[in-house]
């Protein structure tokens, strides 16, 4: 399970230092596509091959499906980390997620999350003052807090 949030930095080759406590969890490859809300979703080669299932399952003659599909499956990526822990993201993610300099790593259950910093303040404000309404919407999902 992946918990908690830290802040690295983008190298000028587009390296990214991963959280020791996230390394172990990812493997020595792990898959990285484009995530909602310009961020980047990273996920462990087992859970990837788990969403890979469902994905495949949604209905090929609805065009939101075939849109998501080919979104989330044609960014995705296979990367390994390098000895100092390190990952090296590929333009069209960066790109994408609008990574510059300062970034975050989420831990996000079965995923990481790589976010811009200055998009992830902006998205933590915004959702911040409406948590409490989001999660009254959640109850449907019988969650217990």
């Amino acid at each position: 399970m992946f918990l908690g949030e830290h802040q690295h930095s983008l190298d000028d080759k587009g390296r990214l230092t991963i959280p020791a406590r996230f390394r172990e969890h990812l493997g020595p490859a792990f898959i990285a596509t484009r995530g909602l809300d310009h961020c980047l979703f990273v996920y462990p080669m087992e859970e990837w091959k788990q969403l890979e299932q469902k994905i495949r399952q949604l209905p090929l003659m609805k065009a939101d499906a075939r849109a998501f599909s080919r979104f989330f499956f044609s960014g995705a990526v296979e990367l390994e980390l390098d000895k100092q822990g390190r990952v090296n993201l590929p333009n069209h993610l960066t790109e994408y997620a609008k990574l510059e300099k300062d970034c975050m790593v989420l831990g996000v259950s079965s995923r990481v999350e790589i976010w811009s910093k200055p998009l992830w303040e902006g998205y933590y404000d915004q959702s911040e003052e409406t948590f409490n309404e989001i999660a009254e919407k959640l109850v449907d999902f019988d969650l217990q807090f």
